[in-house]
C-alpha cells in the first residue's frame, strides 16, 4: 500500500497523533474551512514550527486526515473480496471500484474540497492518488488493451474532483443515485 512511512520515534508518533487528533476535532466542530496550521498547533499544544515541519502545509495535513479511509479503500480493492478485490473480470472490478470510490469521495467531500482549495494539484502527487490511478489504469488496460489507459485513468478519476461533486450535488441538485447511475453509464461507454 502507498504511504507506508518508515518507523518513527515514539515521541514523534505521539506528536503526529496529537496533531491529527486536534485537526480532526477542529474539522468536526468547525468544519474543514476553519483548519489552519496555527489553530492546529494551538489545539494540540505543539509548536507551530513542529506542525509545519511534520506536515509542510494545510493541504498535506488534510491529506493525512484522509489517510485512514484511503488505507481501508486500498485494502478493499487490493485484497478484498470480488468484485472490488481480485478474482472478478477487469470490467466488473472497475465498475465496483468506481461505485465504491464515488461513495468514498462523497463521504470525505468536505476534507477533499478543503485540500483541493489549499493546493489544486497536491492530490495528484499524493501516494493514495497514485495507488488509485495505477489500479484504475491496470483495470482499463486489462479490459481494453487498445486504449490509452494512463490518460483514461486520470480522466475517469477526474469525475471525482471534489469541486465538481459539490457543483453537481449542491448547485445542480444531482442525487447520489443519479450520480452513481451516470458514472455507470460513463464506465459502460469506456469498457
Amino acid at each position: 500500500m502507498a504511504g507506508q512511512a518508515p518507523p518513527e520515534r515514539a515521541d514523534a508518533a505521539r506528536n503526529r497523533q496529537r496533531i491529527l487528533d486536534a485537526a480532526l476535532r477542529i474539522v468536526d466542530e468547525e468544519g474543514a474551512k476553519a483548519l489552519t496550521m496555527n489553530g492546529v498547533a494551538h489545539a494540540s499544544g505543539i509548536g507551530v514550527g513542529t506542525v509545519y515541519r511534520r506536515f509542510g502545509d494545510i493541504s498535506a495535513l488534510l491529506l493525512a486526515l484522509l489517510d485512514h479511509s484511503e488505507r481501508r479503500l486500498q485494502a478493499a480493492f487490493l485484497s478484498g473480496p470480488p468484485p472490488l478485490g481480485p478474482g472478478a473480470p477487469a470490467a466488473e472490478r472497475l465498475r465496483a471500484f468506481v461505485q465504491t470510490y464515488a461513495r468514498h469521495t462523497l463521504d470525505a467531500e468536505e476534507l477533499l474540497l478543503a485540500a483541493e482549495k489549499a493546493s489544486a494539484t497536491a492530490r495528484y502527487k499524493s501516494d493514495p492518488y497514485r495507488v488509485v490511478h495505477t489500479h484504475v489504469q491496470m483495470l482499463i488496460r486489462e479490459a481494453r488493451p487498445e486504449l490509452d489507459a494512463p490518460v483514461l485513468a486520470h480522466l475517469l478519476l477526474g469525475a471525482f474532483q471534489p469541486s465538481l461533486l459539490v457543483h453537481l450535488r449542491r448547485e445542480l441538485d444531482v442525487s447520489v443515485e443519479r450520480l452513481e447511475a451516470s458514472l455507470d453509464q460513463l464506465l459502460g461507454a469506456l469498457v
